[in-house]
């Protein structure tokens, strides 16, 4: 059996991030082969992921990726065991590297499809094998469970959190300022979380509904008949400030409403993805 060296140990612990005994082990197991043992520990931690694979994932980030000039965007959920894992570094850079491959790369139907294709960041490899790399330094599953690319100009927006994010189809504009601008109500989505884009994407049943209550009420303030209909058009404008994101009051400057915004940057808002974590 070849001799192990500590300076051998050390520099493939530094390669996978993973503990000096696994690392010396492997080394032991690949007669001193360095790649050979990094591909070892691969496997292994393979292995492990399959016996832990009923793990319950309820952690995890979303992650954005938008990019208004080059008409594209994309938005995924890699979800893990816990708190401290989806809160890393690693973790988040992983979650960035996957929407930007999505969105940038050839396009995937599945999540699978998806892992199977080279890191954007890292071209020699796949988004799978770096996720098995960060299973085998953080022993929790992780499970890529939603995806999705939207093949045209995009604002987008993920809290700092990553349990809430949102992608907002434009048209329009391309310009920083109406890329910008998309960014802006791709954020004033995921604080307010309209119900709909403007006031005819709302289900009839639901306004009509509102409008009744808005009369009853009216009439029980003994309002005159002849005045009931103007006014009880003026609530509902009310009513569809709280959830109509072109007439929402923006979330930045209440002074304007969101279709406001949007007119002065020259775009137009055609889509929306808001989404929360597990959900």
């Amino acid at each position: 059996m070849a001799e192990i060296t500590a300076a051998a140990v050390m520099a493939l612990r530094e390669k996978t991030g993973l503990p000096m005994m696994e690392c010396k082990k492997a080394l032991q197991e690949c007669g001193g082969d360095t790649n050979q043992a990094v591909e070892w520990l691969r496997k292994q931690g393979i292995k492990t992921q399959s016996l832990r694979a009923d793990r319950e994932t309820s952690c995890g980030r979303l992650a954005v990726y938008a990019n208004a000039a080059r008409s594209v965007g994309a938005i995924i959920e890699l979800k893990c065991e816990s708190p401290p894992v989806a809160g890393s570094p690693d973790f988040k850079l992983l979650c960035e590297d996957i929407a930007q491959t999505l969105a940038l790369g050839p396009g995937a139907k599945t999540p699978a499809e998806l892992l199977a294709q080279k890191s954007q960041a890292h071209p020699g490899r796949t988004l799978g094998e770096l996720k098995d790399d960060l299973f085998n330094r953080m022993r929790e599953v992780f499970e890529l469970s939603r995806i999705k690319r939207i093949d045209a100009p995009c604002g987008g927006y993920a809290h700092h959190d990553g349990t809430k994010a949102a992608l907002i189809e434009i048209a329009g504009g391309t310009s920083a300022a109406a890329a910008e601008a998309a960014k802006d109500i791709a954020m004033h989505v995921v604080a307010m979380a309209p119900q709909a884009i403007r006031k005819e994407d709302l289900d009839p049943a639901v306004v009509e509904k509102e409008r009744e209550i808005l009369t009853e009420a009216a009439r029980k303030e003994g309002k005159p008949e002849t005045i009931l209909a103007k006014m009880i058009d003026g609530r509902l404008r009310n009513f569809f400030a709280t959830c109509v994101l072109l007439e929402q009051p923006f979330v930045k400057d209440e002074k304007q409403t969101v279709g406001k915004l949007a007119k002065d940057a020259g775009i137009e808002v055609t889509s929306v993805e808001n989404w929360k974590l597990g959900g």
